[in-house]
Formats: C-alpha cells, structure tokens, sequence
C-alpha cells in the first residue's frame, strides 16, 4: 500500500484522526507492506492509535460517480 498524503481525499480534514500523523507527526508519502498494515490494524483494534484515514482522490471520484 502506498500512503501519499498528497492524493488523499480527506487531507486537512481527517489528518488530525490518522495513524500517519499520530506516529510519523504529519503528512507523508511512504510505502506499507502487508506486515505493517498488519501491526497498524492489530495497534488500533487496541486503542493505541488511530486507523488509516487514508482515501485515495481516485477512489473518493469513484464514489461520487
């Protein structure tokens, strides 16, 4: 998975709520792999973060198409 913080739909609005900002302190452009969309998952299924408000531009058009 690949986290741009540039393309999300929802920047501004849902950075404060997202995992990027919590553990890397704002927006980013990395790369997760299984295992560490895993940890993220496992970490705020117990409360410890917040989940990945990442909505990609091309999913959100889709949406409103």
């Amino acid at each position: 998975m690949i986290v741009d913080c540039d393309t999300c739909a929802v920047r501004g609005s849902a950075c404060r709520e997202c995992v990027v900002s919590v553990v890397l302190g704002g927006p980013v452009d990395l790369q997760l792999g299984i295992c560490e969309q895993r940890a993220i998952d496992v970490l705020s299924d117990a409360g410890l973060v917040p989940r990945l408000r990442l909505v990609p531009v091309r999913d959100q058009q889709r949406r409103s198409a």
